[in-house]
């Protein structure tokens, strides 16, 4: 997993500024994991006039049948499509998509085991990259230090570096980060996907899509 202390965001206005009051450089680049599955066409922000993408008949996921995810493993998740399609969400800017995806994985591997309980932090991190498009910081800064919280348990439970693909030590890092920052702009496009976050959650090692 990457993590950068130092980013600029992609989309229009600065929607970064660190506790500094100086603006991050954005120098990591997210690398799709799964290419050959197209992202949609916008990011449903809710509160935005942006369309459900299930319930609205202009929705981008609308009456689009989804096979039910496979429990996720520590070691099935690099051939976990579900997983590393959330991933990519993540890390272009499809929050609400992410969480959705998320959730259902969490469902699908139990909400009381490691995996699940690990999928819960990642449910909260993408809650927090929602509440920054819906300009609530009081929520950003909620859902991220409860992600931080829930690796920290996690990692703990399990006694490993690694867990499913990603590092729980820049888990918690990129956690804490997004607690802290200041988002100051407005996101001119509610539907535009933007990455809001200075760093991408990058799988070690990477898998074959």
């Amino acid at each position: 997993m990457q993590v950068g202390v130092t980013g600029r965001n992609i989309g229009p206005g600065n929607v970064l500024e660190g506790n500094s009051q100086v603006m991050m450089e954005a120098t990591i680049e997210a690398v799709r994991l799964l290419p050959s599955t197209e992202l949609p066409g916008y990011t449903y922000v809710p509160g935005s006039d942006t369309p459900h993408p299930i319930r609205d008949p202009r929705g981008h996921s609308y009456q689009r049948k989804s096979p039910p995810p496979r429990m996720l493993t520590p070691t099935n998740w690099a051939e976990n499509r579900h997983y590393l399609l959330a991933l990519d969400y993540f890390n272009h800017g499809f929050y609400w998509e992410a969480h959705e995806e998320w959730e259902r994985l969490w469902r699908a591997s139990g909400p009381d085991t490691a995996v699940g309980k690990f999928l819960k932090g990642l449910v909260k991190l993408s809650a927090a990259g929602v509440k920054v498009r819906e300009n609530s910081i009081h929520g950003v800064r909620r859902h991220a230090a409860s992600a931080g919280e829930v690796f920290a348990d996690v990692a703990a439970e399990v006694g490993t570096e690694y867990f499913c693909g990603l590092e729980f030590t820049l888990l918690q890092f990129a956690a804490d980060r997004a607690a802290q920052i200041s988002y100051k702009d407005r996101i001119s496009s509610p539907h535009k996907p933007t990455r809001v976050f200075p760093f991408v959650l990058q799988t070690e090692p990477m898998p074959l899509a």
